[in-house]
């Protein structure tokens, strides 16, 4: 029976973008015959998103995803939570709609598991030779700085904390109690994936498309301070 990989897509108002990257996902030819789902986890859009994606899905009768829906808006966090309890995959990926992220470089992120000396995989968009779109200065420091403050508590060396990509294997995955509802998990996740005894976590350079705040980028200033509480709050106390 071929592996499978669970992919979660939390999705809010990027009705522009979802359906190309349905398109994108689907046609990545995965390793070793490796099966997909798609797990999509609409989080209460309100610029046409859902409609996108019900159109797309009858489109193409058959294919491998699953919508799920929120009611109400309750963050990038919570959709993750949504989408990783449904999955069934031997691993678990988390992919933004937004195209920041290129789905052809899976095969980057799943070699140090298929090669059996990884449990963790977090996808670096500041390291290795990978081609990265040019933008914001403070934003780039402000990753580093986050990074940085994570790695002094976890005992890490990673160079990206705050990345879209990573890998999980799906059992460590779903064993972690996750509790932020925005975007406070990537600190929150890490902090817990980092106190699981023998751990494995390896890092890989990817590529990184970044978009403008007029091209929809939703992240702020608030949310690096709320960034700042999690690196603090899932570090010094066990939730």
């Amino acid at each position: 029976m071929p592996l499978k990989l669970s992919i979660i897509i939390p999705v809010y108002n990027e009705a522009a973008t979802v359906a190309n990257l349905l398109d994108k996902v689907l046609a990545v030819v995965l390793p070793q015959f490796m099966a997909k789902e798609l797990i999509v986890v609409n989080d209460c859009s309100t610029d046409g998103t859902a409609q996108t994606i019900r159109t797309y899905l009858a489109n193409h009768p058959g294919v491998p995803i699953t919508m799920l829906e929120h009611e109400v808006n309750k963050g990038k966090g919570a959709a993750l939570h949504t989408g990783i309890a449904k999955a069934s995959g031997d691993f678990v990926i988390i992919q933004d709609a937004d195209l920041e992220y290129d789905p052809n470089e899976y095969h980057l992120l799943l070699k140090p598991l298929l090669d059996g000396v990884a449990d963790v995989v977090y996808g670096s968009r500041f390291m290795g030779g990978n081609p990265h779109r040019v933008l914001f200065f403070w934003h780039s420091i402000g990753n580093k700085f986050l990074t940085f403050l994570s790695n002094a508590f976890t005992n890490l060396n990673l160079t990206d904390m705050e990345t879209c990509y990573k890998v999980f294997r799906r059992e460590i995955i779903q064993s972690i109690k996750l509790k932020e509802k925005r975007f406070g998990f990537e600190p929150e996740v890490t902090a817990k994936v980092a106190r699981i005894p023998g751990i494995r976590i390896y890092e890989v350079g990817i590529s990184y498309f970044g978009r403008t705040y007029e091209e929809g980028k939703k992240i702020n200033w608030k949310d690096g301070f709320r960034a700042i509480w999690c690196i603090f709050k899932y570090n010094l106390i066990r939730f």
